[in-house]
């Protein structure tokens, strides 16, 4: 499929989804806190998105198979081994815990679109590791967003950094292009060689999004058909952010 390439009003458009969804995080990780649900995230982040005038993106997003309704939360709130598109719930988040927020929304016709993984009190010094380093591997691939790089290189940033700390890489689930649609063309893997795929050009605008375990990388969906996590148990981290391709060099459009 032909990837569409966004012109500077129309990236300046997304900035404006980007900043809400920027906000929306923000709000919501100084909420979590031991004894708080992800129903309660979930609650703020409609409440949020309304008065903001912006539509969901997650909410009703339709499944893969048709046996499977469509995604009931905001957010996606993916607990310790869940990987992503956790489904908001009324467990409360215990000390020790790690929580990925992702949230989407539509502003003025385009998406925006990211993810962080925060603590739930303290944890452990392997699980902030594990932050730590899928933090910096998104960073790792937000400086391989220029024009004349490959999507290839995006990927081996993220796999370099990943496997160098001893953790895993997800291949089942990738990043994407971002636009007038919330997933458009090209995929955004996290794993790969650099120099192949697709050349980056002005105008693009990818969710680049790594999600990394601390064990092996297999992934599995529970029987609720979103909430997909480690097979092996381990725990996950997930950063994401909307990063605009530009002659200047990348445009982190989803950060102040």
């Amino acid at each position: 499929m032909s990837i569409e390439l966004k012109t500077e009003a129309e990236i300046e458009i997304m900035r404006q989804a980007d900043l809400l969804v920027h906000r929306v995080l923000g709000e919501l990780e100084q909420m979590v806190a031991p004894g708080v649900t992800t129903a309660q995230l979930n609650a703020r982040a409609i409440e949020i998105t309304k008065e903001a005038g912006a539509e969901a993106a997650f909410l009703n997003y339709p499944a893969s198979s048709p046996s499977v309704a469509p995604f009931p939360g905001v957010i996606c709130a993916s607990v310790n081994e869940v990987i992503v598109h956790g489904i908001p719930n009324d467990v409360p988040m215990k000390e020790g815990d790690i929580i990925s927020i992702d949230y989407g929304c539509c502003l003025n016709g385009f998406y925006g679109d990211a993810a962080k993984t925060v603590a739930v009190g303290a944890i452990s010094e392997e699980a902030q590791r594990l932050l730590d380093v899928t933090e910096q591997a998104l960073e790792d691939a937000i400086e391989q967003c220029r024009p004349g790089n490959r999507i290839g290189d995006i990927s081996h940033a993220v796999q370099k950094r990943v496997e160098a700390n001893g953790f895993g890489v997800v291949r089942e689930f990738v990043g994407h292009g971002i636009g007038r649609s919330m997933h458009e063309p090209p995929h955004v893997p996290n794993f790969g060689s650099p120099g192949m795929g697709r050349v980056l050009r002005s105008g693009m605008v990818l969710a680049i999004e790594p999600m990394v375990t601390a064990g092996a990388y297999e992934a599995k969906v529970l029987e609720d058909g979103w909430s997909a996590v480690t097979r092996d148990g381990s725990l996950s981290a997930h950063f994401e952010h909307s990063v605009a391709i530009t002659e200047s060099g990348p445009y982190v459009l989803s950060r102040p």
